[in-house]
């Protein structure tokens, strides 16, 4: 059957960059963060399935995820893309690049991680499904969105928390669950980063409480064009926490970047 089309916002020409949210988040996250963008590219982002305005799937894997991604872009005539995924919109990314290498020219992964869940990190996914089936999603993002920022910027970030918060608040509780074990039991997927084909752009923060430095530092070194802004005074939340350096790093990136240069890289490196 074919899957449903994701939602999403499109703004600007130029070479694709395609924006991925995380989990209990929506495509609003990104709002703010892509508006100067424009001029200078075709900038997307989407809803993933259960997010947002985008239809609850049947399947919440990675994987399934990859192939919604795959079939909006493709009903969106993109080729090539920049592909930018925030926390679980990063696993998503990472499953989309291994499945569809020759759609991407570039990756980010913007606070997320290609490794597995930990033994520790599968027992607290567990943990947080019993607390949204007996408590409701409400009560989650009630404790869940503020640690996320690191503590220095609470304070500063109070609106972009409450943002987050009524997103969250906002999600089915059939996608939290769903999103929870599908990334409590996702692959892992460090072997996409080494046999990347295309550069690969980490943004972390120093004070991250869900992909610590150490995970960064684990895995950054494994493709062979990686390029890495740790950012100190940051958590999970770069996006608002550090707007100006975060957006900085990325168009950076991106400029470095186009669907021709890389196809010599292609021709030289087996995926």
């Amino acid at each position: 059957m074919t899957n449903p089309s994701l939602s999403y916002t499109q703004t600007g020409s130029g070479p694709a960059l395609v924006f991925l949210h995380g989990f209990c988040e929506s495509k609003d996250l990104w709002t703010d963060f892509t508006k100067p963008l424009g001029h200078e590219f075709r900038v997307i982002c989407l809803d993933l399935p259960g997010h947002g305005e985008s239809p609850v799937p049947q399947d919440f894997s990675m994987e399934s995820q990859a192939r919604h991604v795959h079939e909006t872009l493709k009903k969106l005539d993109i080729d090539s893309c920049l592909l930018v995924g925030h926390s679980m919109g990063g696993y998503v990314a990472l499953a989309f690049a291994q499945a569809f290498p020759e759609m991407i020219y570039g990756l980010c992964l913007f606070h997320s991680s290609a490794l597995p869940d930990s033994q520790e990190k599968k027992e607290s996914r567990n943990k947080t499904i019993e607390f949204v089936e007996k408590n409701g999603v409400q009560k989650l993002m009630d404790t869940l969105i503020a640690p996320l920022f690191a503590e220095s910027n609470q304070k500063s970030c109070k609106e972009a928390i409450k943002k987050m918060q009524d997103i969250g608040k906002a999600t089915k509780e059939a996608t939290v669950v769903g999103c929870l074990q599908a990334m409590r039991d996702r692959q892992d997927r460090t072997a996409v980063l080494q046999k990347s084909q295309v550069p690969v752009l980490f943004i972390a923060g120093k004070e991250d409480p869900a992909v610590p430095l150490e995970a960064t530092l684990q895995q950054c070194h494994l493709p062979e064009d990686s390029t890495v802004h740790f950012l100190g005074h940051v958590g999970h939340m770069g996006m608002f926490e550090r707007t100006t350096l975060t957006r900085a790093a990325l168009v950076q990136f991106a400029e470095s970047l186009s669907p021709a240069n890389t196809q010599k890289y292609r021709s030289t490196n087996s995926f």
